[in-house]
């Protein structure tokens, strides 16, 4: 993998690591909004989601412009495309994991049925 696309992913996932971050994003999902009301919405104060919107203009999900003394927020121009690639490699082993584990129980259970006929004899 290319450091480039390692960095974007690091930064991508710790900044979805954190529920009040996924919450701002989802937030601005719906609306713009400032940090100010940001801040009310999630009780927090100004500054702490100064950091949390910080690191999501940080990871290319949320930009940022001041207008004044409103600083307001909305969704960036990244769209996750290299983390649902990176996601769905992982998706698609561990289903095949558990396809084949599905087979193995459904082995198990002909071969004990089996047996249970055998034993009724």
């Amino acid at each position: 993998m290319v450091q480039y696309t390692t960095t974007h992913l690091n930064a991508s996932f710790a900044a979805l690591s954190d529920a009040t971050r996924r919450g701002v994003l989802g937030q601005l999902g719906r609306a713009d909004s400032s940090i100010t009301d940001l801040a009310e919405k999630f009780h927090m104060t100004l500054t702490g989601m100064k950091k949390h919107v910080g690191v999501l203009e940080q990871a290319g999900l949320v930009v940022t412009e001041k207008v004044g003394r409103v600083r307001t927020c909305r969704l960036g121009p990244r769209r996750l495309e290299e983390e649902t690639v990176w996601l769905e490699k992982y998706r698609e082993l561990w289903a095949s994991h558990f396809d084949a584990l599905d087979d193995v129980v459904a082995e198990l259970k002909r071969k004990e049925k089996a047996d249970g006929r055998k034993r009724k004899k």
